[in-house]
């Protein structure tokens, strides 16, 4: 879209809430929706969403509904300076750039409120539309309003949503309150709408990927968001005269590309769009498979399995067993594989849940027990051992300790005594509470997910990795990892 003054219109904002469970993800997806549809007398935008904090689930709705890969804000992985490149790199080039955040506006890890969504929306110079779940509020909606604004003067809340609202009659006595009492402008009140409820699940929200009906889900929440939010004032109170800059390209990689083997499918999707994209930069090919449906590995150099849910597909799994097998061969054979969580999951012996025990790969001498709680949930810190097969690839240099996150509600069971592992736990639980990454063969199978940053490149290591043992079997000497 061409502004009257001749450029690309640009709007920026984050989106919040005053506490989690406000029901700001639903209305994320759903302006995401409808500002990148077209409909609604509103011209199509390009529509770039970003998500605050480790998450993959918010953000595959949040891709599906913008038509673009959302991508992740976290500033216990990255610092500042990092954050504001990573706004800039994949925002420079899009209309409207939405920001969800994460819990509500100034909850954070520490006294200062320093990784707040606050924090965020300060560090980018972003206007915050506050959405405000109404059940049971009245004339208590003005002073939290007022509060929000007061304790932190820095901090431009432009615009409420009114969410979950239990009629005509009580919108308009909140309206009615909020205009004569503060100087906040109401752009959206959503009624109560059972059509509009995700389908939920133990982690979070049910995966984009897991489901056939998601973009007419999304495009239904589109629907219902757009008669009901005024997009028209939220393009005006975000709109904004200050240019992202584009960031240089990354030089490609001048070596020979390596064919990386990704398991994408109902059962596992948990990847990182800047994963993703720092694979292909340091020089990976990467071809899908579906580990539900296909009966052998395709030819690759390397093999990658990622996150998901593979306990809510424990029939279609152990069904695979063709594929099973396959891998089990593969990774007996040297294939350099990395698995993270449900990946490392499936690699095991067996996964019991709900009374359910399925057999597994069985690469792994453990089996998984799914528990009622997580076991292991929120940051980790992780110190390389001496065995990660991957510090080679560091040039032999020690590594800094890695900044990641965990969420499983599973442990790992009966892994023999002599197990070797990639890391030392200091913050988190990993395998044991002590120790994380499995390593046999050439696997390297964690709990926890680490994300592409400058202080921890995995995905350019992991590519190098796979480099060096090809060259090392080519040469048929002693495999480059224990």
């Amino acid at each position: 879209m061409i502004s009257q003054y001749g450029q690309r219109a640009m709007h920026r904002f984050l989106i919040s809430a005053a506490h989690k469970s406000s029901g700001k993800t639903t209305i994320s997806i759903g302006l995401a929706a409808a500002l990148s549809s077209g409909k609604h007398g509103q011209p199509v935008r390009s529509v770039q969403p970003f998500k605050k904090g480790p998450d993959y689930i918010d953000p595959l709705w949040l891709s599906v509904a913008a038509g673009r890969p959302c991508y992740n804000l976290d500033f216990f992985i990255s610092p500042d300076a990092e954050l504001k490149e990573q706004f800039a790199r994949h925002g420079h080039d899009a209309e409207v750039c939405l920001v969800e955040g994460n819990k509500g506006l100034y909850d954070g890890l520490d006294l200062q409120g320093s990784n707040s969504n606050a924090a965020l929306a300060r560090l980018l110079d972003l206007p915050v539309v506050l959405v405000l779940d109404a059940r049971g509020m009245t004339r208590g909606i003005a002073p939290l309003i007022l509060g929000y604004q007061a304790f932190d003067r820095n901090i431009r809340i432009a615009g409420v949503i009114l969410n979950r609202l239990g009629g005509r009659r009580h919108e308009a006595k909140l309206r009615a309150v909020i205009e004569h009492y503060t100087d906040v402008p109401v752009i959206g009140a959503v009624q109560e709408d059972a059509e509009l409820a995700l389908v939920e699940r133990h982690l979070g929200l049910m995966p984009a990927n897991e489901t056939a009906e998601a973009e007419r889900h999304i495009a239904a929440i589109g629907e219902r968001i757009a008669d009901q939010v005024d997009l028209g004032r939220l393009l005006a109170i975000s709109h904004t005269d200050t240019a992202l800059a584009a960031p240089a390209l990354p030089a490609p990689s001048r070596e020979k590309p390596v064919r990386i083997a990704i398991a994408r499918d109902a059962a596992f999707g948990f990847y990182y769009a800047d994963d993703l994209d720092a694979l292909a930069a340091a020089g990976a090919q990467t071809v899908y498979f579906d580990t539900l449906k296909d009966a052998k590995l395709p030819p690759c150099d390397g093999l990658l399995i990622g996150g998901g849910f593979p306990e809510c597909f424990l029939d279609g799994l152990e069904a695979n067993a063709a594929l099973r097998a396959d891998i089990r061969r593969a990774i007996a054979g040297g294939l350099p594989t990395y698995a993270e969580c449900g990946g490392l999951m499936y690699l095991a012996r067996s996964i019991e849940w709900q009374g359910r025990r399925a057999e597994m790969v069985g690469v792994i001498p453990g089996d998984i027990q799914m528990h009622a709680k997580p076991v292991g949930r929120g940051y980790v810190i992780l110190e390389a051992n001496a065995e990660h097969p991957w510090r080679q690839a560091a040039m032999g240099v020690a590594s800094a300790p890695l900044h990641a996150h965990e969420f499983h509600y599973s442990s790992l069971d009966g892994l023999p005594a002599d197990t070797r592992y990639a890391y030392t736990v200091r913050r988190g639980y990993g395998v044991d509470g002590k120790h994380d990454g499995v390593l046999l063969h050439r696997l390297l199978a964690s709990y926890t997910h680490l994300r592409a940053t400058t202080g921890c490149d995995w995905p350019a290591k992991f590519v190098q990795h796979v480099r060096a043992c090809l060259t090392t079997d080519t040469k048929e000497a002693i495999p480059c990892s224990p």
